[in-house]
């Protein structure tokens, strides 16, 4: 019998999970979700098959697993109401809520209580995420096993034996793919702006962004040598790389990402307290 699987919160991470996870086999009749959006919840049950429960405590109760899948600053109040469930029930508790740590969450629901900590990112929309994961104490090696199959149904899943990399990790692929996003928003108008026509513009944007992306990804090249590959001497590609740096890119990112690290840590402050 498949393990039961409770997602407590129906929005698009919930649905692309529980849409992988049926992909991937398992079945709808053991995953339950339960949402204060009751019409979210409904949503996932006609879409996938999944039991819609009335309450979050009503769809922990008996599972394997729980997954929490809200906003940091809800989650105090949601782990509140499910403490009596969980401690009855004795699930695996994996969160992938921004900066709430499982110290915080134990904190909440008991010293003793088997809990993982996930940091997924949106690519997980298209089964293209990448995930790391960091369990306590408590998890046994199957708690571990099942929390990785679930974010495995939606990309890759990486273990982390510090949590304190958690954060590091949110500022890098957590927020990850608003840079590039970014990025090809800022090619595009870009081209635009030296005359392309606007679906050109993007149709060469998106195409570059996913072609250079694949090359990275099958290669054992380093991106840094991949650069200098394209980059001939007195050529276009150096002409661009030279505005680049004298921008400052390099350090602009570094302090791009050492601020999306600390308003992780502050999320943990102003939402995990005690």
């Amino acid at each position: 019998m498949s393990q039961t699987i409770a997602f407590i919160g129906a929005g698009n991470m919930g649905r692309a999970i529980i849409g992988g996870l049926i992909e991937s086999g398992h079945p709808a009749t053991s995953i339950r979700v339960a949402d204060a959006n009751h019409t979210a919840a409904q949503g996932l049950h006609e879409q996938f098959g999944v039991e819609a429960r009335a309450t979050n405590s009503e769809a922990a109760v008996g599972a394997s697993m729980v997954v929490l899948a809200v906003k940091p600053q809800q989650m105090r109040e949601v782990v509140t109401d499910l403490t009596a469930a969980i401690k009855a029930s004795g699930p695996v508790v994996l969160s992938i809520a921004a900066g709430i740590t499982t110290s915080a969450l134990a904190g909440w629901l008991g010293a003793d209580t088997a809990i993982v900590r996930s940091m997924p990112n949106t690519p997980a929309l298209i089964g293209r995420g990448t995930a790391a994961l960091y369990a306590n104490a408590a998890v046994s090696a199957d708690g571990r096993a099942l929390a990785a199959t679930i974010m495995a149904a939606v990309g890759k899943v990486h273990w982390l034996e510090d949590e304190s990399l958690m954060d590091a990790v949110t500022a890098l692929s957590g927020s990850g793919p608003a840079y590039v996003f970014k990025l090809i928003e800022v090619l595009e108008q870009s081209g635009i702006a030296l005359g392309l026509p606007p679906a050109l513009a993007r149709a060469l944007t998106l195409e570059t962004a996913v072609g250079a992306s694949a090359l990275a990804a099958s290669s054992s090249t380093s991106p840094a040598e991949l650069r200098r590959q394209v980059t001939s001497k007195g050529g276009t590609t150096e002409a661009a790389l030279r505005v680049l740096g004298e921008g400052g890119l390099e350090p602009l990112f570094d302090r791009a990402l050492t601020a999306a690290r600390d308003r992780s840590r502050t999320l943990a402050e102003e939402f995990g307290k005690p």
